[in-house]
């Protein structure tokens, strides 16, 4: 990888980190679901009018934009309203890595490899640790850790249509994916957010909108998500999967140290264990046991 990607790719490894802080700042003045659906009607538009619609069945399509984007961004911005850390969620939403290695082994019969095997027990040692250190009479905080693990999971399942989408000939351009699939989630949010807020609470959300939150959703929309995508998506058609992907490892990092910067949150001894298990898992999970390997030879 050259000097300058490199360089892109930890940009975007950046963003995506400073991402959770952002939500959590956009959110102290919006309902989340009205948030999100701001955020990927802004994605939509008007991106559209100069992306062609990818030549992919509308189901799929629909069925990308209901999981990766609704379901995935509408359980984590309700987890952290509801109290979950924005740095502890950067971690815990990485738990999609696993979801999706079980899913891809249901769907399209892939072996787990051992590597996988233990990445996973590792992992799911530490959403345990994770889960009795959040336990401490805050039932929020606890809901909003669990609406976390459901976002991963949303997010898993979108990976698994993501494939089938990609394995499709032609291949759709990634960047064609991400804006037209954001146009799928904007009324189920709005919806939502009717039914479960109720449209005086959206209404007054919206005339006493502020500059947090506008910069919040310029963020969320045209950095994290059309620049964030559109670089990510470059470098992955220029280099090799395993050369690019592992650099996401580094992105609850960032978004970790941004919020214990930003917002002064910080973790329990026994929530700490629990995120370097995870962490661990991930590790494992991406590049089994090279050091050990190196060290002995």
């Amino acid at each position: 990888m050259t000097r300058k990607d490199g360089l892109l790719a930890m940009l975007v490894v950046v963003v995506w980190g400073l991402n959770f802080v952002v939500i959590k700042m956009g959110l102290h003045n919006m309902p989340p679901l009205l948030l999100a659906g701001l955020r990927f009607l802004l994605v939509a538009f008007p991106a559209l009018l100069f992306v062609a619609r990818p030549k992919i069945p509308f189901r799929l399509l629909a069925a990308y934009g209901l999981t990766i984007s609704f379901g995935q961004f509408a359980f984590l911005f309700s987890a952290i309203k509801f109290g979950m850390p924005a740095g502890l969620a950067s971690l815990v939403l990485q738990a999609q890595a696993f979801f999706t290695i079980i899913l891809g082994a249901f769907v399209f019969q892939e072996r787990l490899q051992g590597k996988q095997l233990a990445g996973i027990t590792l992992a799911v040692i530490g959403v345990l640790v994770l889960i009795e250190g959040s336990l401490g009479g805050q039932h929020v905080a606890l809901l909003g850790f669990m609406l976390t693990l459901a976002a991963a999971l949303s997010w898993a399942c979108g990976n698994i249509f993501n494939k089938k989408i990609m394995q499709l000939e032609p291949r759709p351009p990634i960047m064609s994916l991400v804006v037209w699939s954001a146009l799928i989630p904007v009324l189920p949010f709005f919806a939502a957010s009717y039914l479960l807020d109720g449209p005086s609470v959206m209404w007054q959300s919206l005339i006493a909108i502020d500059m947090t939150t506008i910069l919040s959703l310029v963020y969320l929309a045209f950095v994290a998500t059309i620049v964030g995508y559109g670089i990510w998506g470059s470098l992955l058609g220029r280099y090799e999967t395993w050369r690019v992907a592992p650099l996401s490892l580094l992105v609850p990092v960032v978004g970790m140290a941004s919020a214990a910067w930003l917002l002064d949150e910080t973790l329990s001894f026994t929530q700490l264990a629990g995120a370097l298990l995870i962490m661990g898992g991930l590790y494992i999970n991406v590049f089994g046991l090279r050091i050990r390997r190196a060290i002995v030879s």
